[in-house]
């Protein structure tokens, strides 16, 4: 009896702490699912139309860009860093997706868009890195010398696009779902691999966490640092051109104020604001959080100005969570 007793008590301690050791490593993921879900139900009974399919296949789409550089945004964080300047390479993409699709090839337009990005990422990179400069100065000066050139090319004025191969990046659909959410998934499924099962990914970890150790293994940690501020440029410029091509016009004055809601998803979800752990799926369940409570509060008949203001207080919100609760898990990866 005493051995039968002995063994389930120890079994019981094992199942105990295989569920700890879940719920710590998946904290960020679970708790922001949590809030997703309360969220979800409490806005499909409070608005008649939030629940209809074209009301959610409408919310995925236009959650899609957010989606998308909230991705490379969590390689960017993880690492202890952070890019100020995605709205406004959103918002230089845009514009010149526009001008360059109606003045020559779209094709060109299109490869030219997204190398611009990745450019203006290094660019940042490059500075933050081997600059030795704070990236949030960095992304600060970007942010508002890409708008400035955004506006000085384009006088201020949005250029109409009508060239039938851009177009359905925004706006063609596949399975009920519109591009702009299927270039999301296609985006999140290779952050989730590369974030969680490659070497990069683990380096990307191992600075946010322990760079001066990394570094002595004989990894240059500049190169990561980098590499990462380059994915938000890039994925900034997709971005750009899903947005223009969803509202067939490349504007200047498109991705005010993105950053905030790329960040306040990022880490809604669950990645340190610090460094050394982040959460892909989180990101990407924060971001879908902040669509559901912009929607929602549309279809409630809220004032429309109160959408940022929420979305500001919520990032305070998530802030403090981040700091006060997260950082008692020791989960870094998911």
């Amino acid at each position: 009896m005493t051995t039968t007793t002995t063994t389930t008590q120890d079994s019981k301690k094992k199942d105990y702490s295989a569920v700890s050791t879940f719920v710590s490593r998946h904290f960020g993921v679970l708790s922001i699912s949590v809030v997703f879900v309360i969220l979800f139900m409490f806005f499909a009974l409070r608005a008649d139309a939030f629940l209809t399919v074209d009301n959610l296949v409408n919310v995925l789409r236009q959650i899609a860009p957010t989606v998308i550089v909230a991705m490379a945004m969590t390689f960017v964080i993880t690492t202890g860093q952070i890019d100020l300047s995605v709205g406004s390479i959103v918002g230089l993409s845009a514009a010149l997706l526009g001008l360059w699709a109606a003045s020559g090839s779209p094709v060109v337009a299109l490869i030219g868009t997204l190398l611009l990005g990745l450019v203006a990422g290094l660019v940042n990179g490059a500075l933050a890195a081997y600059g030795r400069m704070q990236s949030f100065i960095v992304t600060l000066a970007a942010l508002t010398a890409f708008r400035g050139l955004a506006l000085y090319l384009t006088e201020g004025y949005s250029t109409p696009i009508t060239s039938p191969f851009l177009l359905p990046l925004g706006q063609g659909r596949l399975l009920g779902l519109y591009t702009p959410t299927w270039i999301a998934i296609v985006v999140v499924a290779l952050a989730w691999y590369v974030f969680n099962h490659t070497r990069f990914g683990r380096y990307v970890v191992a600075v946010g966490s322990n760079a001066e150790s990394l570094r002595r293994s004989g990894v240059d940690i500049r190169k990561i640092q980098m590499a990462v501020l380059a994915l938000t440029g890039l994925a900034a410029a997709l971005a750009g051109v899903v947005t223009a091509a969803r509202l067939a016009s490349g504007s200047p004055n498109s991705g005010t104020m993105f950053e905030l809601e790329v960040i306040t998803a990022v880490v809604l979800g669950g990645t340190s604001l610090m460094g050394g752990r982040g959460s892909v799926i989180g990101s990407a369940i924060g971001a879908l959080t902040l669509g559901i409570i912009s929607n929602g509060l549309v279809l409630l008949r809220v004032d429309v100005y109160w959408v940022p203001i929420v979305q500001g207080l919520i990032l305070v919100i998530a802030i403090l969570m981040n700091t006060k609760l997260f950082g008692r898990f020791s989960g870094t990866r998911s």
